[in-house]
């Protein structure tokens, strides 16, 4: 059944820890902007005290934040202390692998959620980071209770399993929806030669892939949907090279959204999931580490053959759908690759409904075989007692895996309504109730391509007298054509990205919009943070604006032929509308606004200054103000990347002494525990192959000397 992927499994726990961290600490760098006392959105006004008691807040409303009073500290400053610890936490999974447990897994994704409760979240980024954390819970081993506990568990291949389920269900549904959502864009293979310059914060490769000729985006769509679609059936494959294969595919998606998007760490989190497709011999591979495989033999084993004609079977299959199904074919004339979809919205449906069903047994097969050779492993622990103790605890963990599968199959579902009503009535009961814990959620990204005509920019203009305007300009946001795109992930800046949004509706569908334009006529310097953190590139710095009014924008890429006389342009655009009206402090339009969306100030209690507490958390922000998200969020990585250099550079073995040898059991000590990492026929066959080497080692030796002697 080959070996446990001990180290997958530690590359998600690590993986996700570093991702925690991006989570955390970009958050904790705009919090008191954002949800501060004077903040765009104060985070008291979600969390207001009524005559409850803790327990019933906390089962209507779950967020640790309700304890903040008990420690002296209003909203904000709790916010501010979650964070922390959950940067603490995950720096430290990071960090030392015996702190990636279960437990440690339990209190990120509590302090995650926590804080996604209150704050306004960003979909299916925050969302694939709770469910994944939720899976980590299960994956990881339970070693802070027990040091010396073992690292692998018969068990732990059946809720690594889930990992590899959750992304098939978030791959397979971005590519569905692209389908039916009817946008013409992605019907008509165009949708990349507008999703470079109208996505939320383009990079500066993103100017160079909008420049590829059309044939080539249109190719990449297609490319997308079968990454998308077809490969993740690849996932449950019973031939590794395929997994492989698609593992390395939804690297390179994910890779080149990288390099031409900042989508925070959702892509990095994507390729964490994907770990789940790797092998113990595949990754001992990437770290040198992998066993000696034996010579292959000729002719070759019929398993063997039957293995080889089924995958290239599956890549010519593959190959073979994608051409009928995009039309694909080469133009030998004009030297490009023609592509269009072959096939209905009505024959898509039709599929659809047709697959998502069989593709829940798939799924359940899939699960079934892992949960089998599970209890296999169990059978095969040594000691009655130990094989009891590892039954019991797959038993248990089998029982939590099936149960989030069958809730994962209600979001999941949603891809075709009418598989969804024909689901079991008791598992929509058990989404109901787990729902608001955010343990499973649907996905679907990119589902239509916004900004066809143009990206919508809002521009913000300030001025002392209504004459002369100076616009404002935002650190990652497009604003100055001049500016080239940042590169900011996985930092996420949560004010840029709701300019996006706010841009694509009027300003009435985006309330935050009014109470931002108020902050900044204030002269809130938190607020102003958000836009710019050196306050020399912030036009108003010295003194807040009088007025305040806001510009609707159509922004382009420029294209690699146009030329002008100074900086080359990385954009053009042109002015529509006004989006917001000129105000000022004290206009009776902004205060009916802020009045109508339930944002005026209202007088709250003053901060005690003599505990130790707050005094800790105030100093520390004022340390770490004068830092951008993403030079706080690569010092931490850069500090972790160093200190695991140093420790890999410790470990090295000097002077080629030869490697220590592993130490067997205690005398006593039973042999192999419950969920131990190897049973004992495996432990057998180890100790008598390393019996052998020996052997051969001691006849060389001889050999040696005695030649020697010959010699002499």
């Amino acid at each position: 059944m080959g070996d446990p992927p001990r180290r997958p499994r530690s590359l998600f726990l690590a993986g996700l820890a570093a991702a925690y961290l991006a989570a955390f600490a970009s958050l904790y760098v705009q919090i008191p902007g954002l949800y501060g006392r004077d903040g765009i959105l104060p985070a008291r006004k979600v969390l207001r005290l009524s005559g409850k008691g803790l327990w019933e807040q906390l089962r209507d409303f779950p967020t640790l934040l309700w304890l903040s009073p008990r420690l002296g500290l209003d909203t904000e400053l709790g916010m501010e202390l979650l964070c922390l610890l959950g940067i603490l936490a995950s720096f430290g999974a990071l960090l030392f692998e015996p702190l990636r447990d279960s437990l440690l897994f339990a209190l990120l994704r509590m302090l995650y959620l926590s804080l996604y409760q209150v704050g306004d979240c960003v979909p299916h980024r925050d969302s694939l980071l709770l469910e994944a954390g939720f899976l980590a819970v299960l994956v990881a081993p339970l070693r802070l209770l027990k040091w010396r506990s073992t690292a692998w568990r018969p068990h732990d291949s059946v809720t690594f399993w889930l990992v590899r389920w959750l992304l098939f269900r978030l791959m397979f549904a971005s590519g569905v929806v692209k389908l039916t959502s009817r946008c013409p864009t992605w019907w008509g293979l165009t949708a990349l030669t507008y999703h470079y310059e109208t996505q939320c914060i383009p990079t500066p490769a993103a100017w160079f892939a909008h420049q590829l000729p059309v044939w080539f985006q249109k190719f990449s769509v297609v490319a997308t949907y079968v990454i998308e679609i077809a490969i993740p059936l690849l996932f449950f494959a019973p031939i590794r090279r395929l997994r492989l294969f698609a593992f390395y595919s939804q690297v390179l998606l994910q890779v080149l959204i990288i390099l031409t998007g900042n989508y925070n760490f959702f892509n990095m989190l994507t390729i964490v999931l994907a770990f789940s497709l790797l092998d113990e011999e595949h990754v001992g591979r990437w770290l040198g580490r992998s066993k000696r495989r034996h010579a292959s033999t000729w002719p070759p084993s019929l398993r063997s053959f039957l293995a080889a004609l089924l995958e290239l079977s599956t890549y010519g299959l593959l190959l073979y759908w994608s051409i009928q199904s995009f039309g694909l074919e080469i133009n030998w004339e004009k030297r490009l690759l023609d592509s269009k979809v072959a096939f209905t919205y009505h024959e898509f449906t039709t599929w659809l409904r047709a697959v998502t069903l069989p593709l829940v047994g798939l799924g359940f097969l899939s699960l079934s075989w892992e949960t089998l050779s599970a209890l296999y492993r169990c059978a095969c622990v040594r000691g009655c007692f130990w094989k009891l103790w590892a039954t019991l605890q797959w038993a248990v963990f089998a029982t939590a895996t099936v149960g989030m599968f069958a809730v994962s199959l209600v979001p999941f579902t949603y891809i075709d309504y009418e598989s969804n009503g024909k689901l079991w009535p008791g598992i929509h009961q058990m989404f109901n109730a787990v729902e608001r814990f955010q343990v499973v959620n649907s996905y679907g990204l990119f589902r239509r391509m916004t900004g066809v005509g143009g990206r919508p920019e809002v521009v913000l203009e300030g001025s002392y007298d209504k004459q002369t305007w100076t616009e404002i300009e935002f650190m990652y946001k497009p604003g100055n054509v001049s500016r080239a795109p940042p590169v900011v992930a996985p930092h996420q800046p949560r004010l840029d990205w709701q300019m996006w949004f706010a841009a694509l509706a009027p300003h009435s569908s985006s309330p935050w919009f009014t109470s931002f334009v108020h902050r900044l006529l204030q002269g809130k310097a938190d607020v102003i943070r958000l836009v710019q953190v050196d306050e020399a590139q912030y036009p108003f710095s010295a003194r807040p604006p009088v007025y305040i009014r806001a510009h609707l924008y159509k922004y382009w890429f420029t294209g690699s032929a146009e030329g002008s006389q100074g900086p080359a342009p990385w954009w053009r655009r042109q002015h529509l509308q006004e989006f917001f009206p000129t105000v000022s402090l004290g206009d009776p339009a902004l205060e009916s606004l802020l009045s109508q969306h339930g944002l005026k100030d209202r007088p709250s209690l003053q901060r005690g200054a003599d505990a130790l507490l707050p005094w800790l958390l105030r100093s520390l922000r004022q340390l770490v103000r004068p830092f951008s998200g993403p030079a706080v969020l690569w010092s931490l990585y850069l500090v972790a990347a160093t200190v695991c250099l140093l420790r890999a550079l410790g470990r090295r073995p000097r002077g080629g002494a030869p490697p220590a040898r592993h130490k067997g059991p205690r005398r006593g000590e039973p042999t192999d525990r419950g969920g131990g990492e190897r049973n004992g026929q495996v432990r057998r066959k180890e100790a008598k192959e390393a019996e052998e080497k020996g052997e051969g080692r001691a006849r060389g030796a001889a050999d040696g000397h005695g030649g020697t002697k010959k010699k002499k």
